[in-house]
């Protein structure tokens, strides 16, 4: 059961608020008046400049802070990119930089009109009739970052090498018929195919991939009752304006279009005590490799977040039942490329969830049991990236717990093969269908501020006592910490075999036993990339090398791979900043974290795959004097045998 609820939305705005649709039009007049030619421009993002992290500290309703805007245009004609800062406060430009030799990310417009200009060439309608496609309108195109090998072409050309796919019909599920070997490569500034590459005629799959309830032969199962959420006194939660408060927690919800869920200034009540934990997490990048050496999937390294933007792919999540409860939507104002605001509806899902069992413990000599339920609130966006799915979770926990996952579903990545063939680098789905090994890195960037600004980063892992007058059975281990004091040191991988944890601490802030408090970072699942060192890939995505990164805080470092990854050739974000070696002992420090999802993909990965999760948490570690749950009431059931 799914029930939408209005709550207050507050007419101040707040620094940190998201752009509203007519700042985004103000920003976007502003701009369109002082450009010598419109019509050569595109718009890539309008979105707010945060203010400086000091202004926001110390923010009260009664100062005045300048609403900025950041804009990022691309110019058709000159191939040039430019970023401009408008005060929409005063009207007027602050700053206009232009920029040669980066490329922005790839843009929604761009995707369709590329898709178009690929299905009107003659020389791709020759390839396509080869493959016995004569209805061009069933074709799909999907346009691939093209990525940067060395070539001029890539140097000077705004590309995207595109592949493509059949329907069968209208409705039906495309990917279930790559045209294999056939790739368009297109300059996304003139809109004209440069050329198209064939590697070879393979025959197209022969069956469908349909996933739909009226597509699928077999029969719904019958025997599912309802499970129902129902918040009859509503939910536990408060919303005013962009700011949550829940259970002692309060946080603001950001959005941008590069990175999606934004949250900002989170704190926890402890004893009346607003303590504050992050002061922003987002995600900062990531990248989906393909292990496939074949010139089909060779170049195959998207970077979704920096290449496409993750919030611009955001679903409206009013097309979908994706949350259950008691439900608060948040709309998010975007742009297109021609300067319009696009606003996407339900962008943001705020609910609870119950989360099985907190704690519990049963007397076995008074047979008398006090148990709790666990409940958490989520904060979650789904983005659509061509294929895939991917739905970013944040989770916030009774306990102080704080968890991060990736939902990663859709449709995986297809490639026609001959049949009979038994492809090195990919799974069988059928007969003729397979999918290339692959791999997702995110990267996540932890603006920590635990109880302050002066954070330090350790390294706890567990050793074994060696036998001897200290251990005399043998049985003895113990947690050892080490602090990371620069930045070479804190580039760590994670290691399940010493139980390795990273803790973010403020040493000059003492819990209730005389240690530092602190947050411990949990690794959950993760990987590490299986590309050579000096591939192309790792050049570009230096940051999927590592699981942990370590800096001091800087308001111009906010990307793994850097600002402008699209057909960078590489050696930018965090490789580069962390090769200063800068000190990171009692600073304002940012953690980032890199997790990796393998797939090596299965038959029941198709047609739609199950969602896999990955993720991290981040648990208080004497952060708090005791169990910060205990005050959470028992729970009288509605149903059932048990009696509160």
């Amino acid at each position: 059961m799914t029930q939408l609820i209005t709550i207050n939305t507050s007419k101040e705005i707040n620094p940190l608020d998201p752009l509203s649709k007519e700042e985004v039009s103000k920003a976007v007049s502003l701009v369109s008046q002082n450009l010598e030619d419109n019509t050569s421009y595109r718009f890539v993002s309008v979105e707010l400049l945060e203010p400086p992290k000091e202004k926001i500290l110390s923010f009260t309703p009664t100062i005045e802070i300048d609403r900025i805007a950041k804009i990022i245009l691309l110019n058709n004609k000159t191939t040039q990119t430019e970023e401009w800062k408008i005060s929409l406060s005063q009207e007027i430009v602050l700053d206009r930089l232009i920029l040669s030799g980066v490329q922005p990310n790839i843009l929604l417009d761009e995707f369709s009109e590329c898709e178009e200009a690929v299905k009107a060439s003659s020389e791709f309608q020759k390839a396509v009739a080869l493959r016995g496609v004569t209805n061009m309108d069933l074709v799909m195109v999907d346009a691939w970052s093209a990525g940067n090998f060395g070539t001029a072409e890539e140097k000077n050309t705004r590309l995207v090498r595109a592949l493509s796919w059949v329907r069968s019909d209208p409705d039906d599920n495309g990917y279930a018929r790559p045209l294999e070997g056939l790739i368009a490569v297109v300059d996304l500034n003139t809109m004209q195919v440069l050329r198209v590459e064939d590697y070879g005629v393979i025959p197209l799959p022969k069956d469908s991939g349909n996933y739909g309830a009226d597509q699928i032969e077999t029969e719904l199962r019958n025997d599912l009752k309802p499970l129902q959420v129902i918040q009859p006194e509503g939910p536990s939660f408060e919303v005013n304006g962009w700011e949550v408060s829940w259970q002692k927690w309060k946080f603001r919800i950001g959005f941008t279009s590069r990175e999606g869920l934004v949250l900002h200034t989170l704190t926890y009540d402890d004893q009346g005590q607003e303590r504050p934990i992050l002061y922003r997490a987002s995600l900062s990048e990531m990248v989906v490799p393909y292990g496939d050496p074949g010139p089909n999937h060779n170049r195959q390294n998207a970077f979704d977040a920096g290449e496409y933007g993750i919030g611009m792919l955001a679903n409206s999540l009013e097309l979908g039942c994706d949350c259950l409860g008691v439900i608060r939507y948040f709309d998010v104002n975007l742009i297109t490329s021609r300067g319009n605001v696009a606003t996407i509806k339900n962008a943001i899902c705020l609910h609870e969830e119950d989360f099985g069992t907190l704690w519990k413990h049963t007397d076995w000599r008074t047979n008398k049991a006090e148990v709790r339920r666990s409940r958490r609130l989520v904060i979650s966006s789904i983005s659509t990236v061509a294929n895939y799915e991917y739905g970013f979770f944040w989770y916030l926990y009774l306990d102080g717990t704080i968890e991060f996952q990736v939902k990663l579903t859709g449709i995986v990545n297809t490639a026609a093969i001959k049949a009979g063939d038994r492809p090195k680098y990919a799974s069988l789905l059928k007969e003729d269908l397979a999918a290339p090994i692959h791999q997702h890195f995110f990267n996540l960037r932890l603006d920590m501020q635990v109880d302050g600004m002066k954070n330090t980063v350790t390294e706890v892992h567990t050793e074994a006592e060696p036998p001897g007058e200290t251990n005399p059975l043998g049985n003895g281990f113990f947690a050892k910490t080490t602090v990371l004091k620069t930045e070479l040191e804190a580039q760590q991988l994670i290691d399940p075999f010493s139980a390795r944890y990273w803790k973010i601490i403020n040493p000059s802030v003492k819990n209730a036993v005389g240690d530092p408090v602190s947050y411990k970072l949990m690794p959950m699942e993760n990987a590490i990339p299986f590309a050579d060192k000096e591939s192309s890939l790792i050049k570009r995505a230096g940051f999927i090398t590592k699981h942990l990164w370590v800096t001091p805080y800087s308001p111009t470092e906010m990307y793994a791979a850097g600002d402008y990854p699209n057909q960078n050739l590489g050696g930018d974000g965090l490789p580069k900043w962390t090769s200063s070696n800068r000190n990171i002992e009692n600073e304002d420090l940012v953690v980032w974290y890199t997790m990796g999802h393998h797939h090596v993909v299965r038959p029941e990965d198709w047609p739609v795959m199950p969602a896999a999760y990955i993720g991290f948490m981040l648990k208080p570690s004497g952060f708090f004097s005791q169990n910060p749950s205990l005050d959470v009431p028992p729970t009288s059931p509605l149903h059932g045998s048990c009696k509160a």
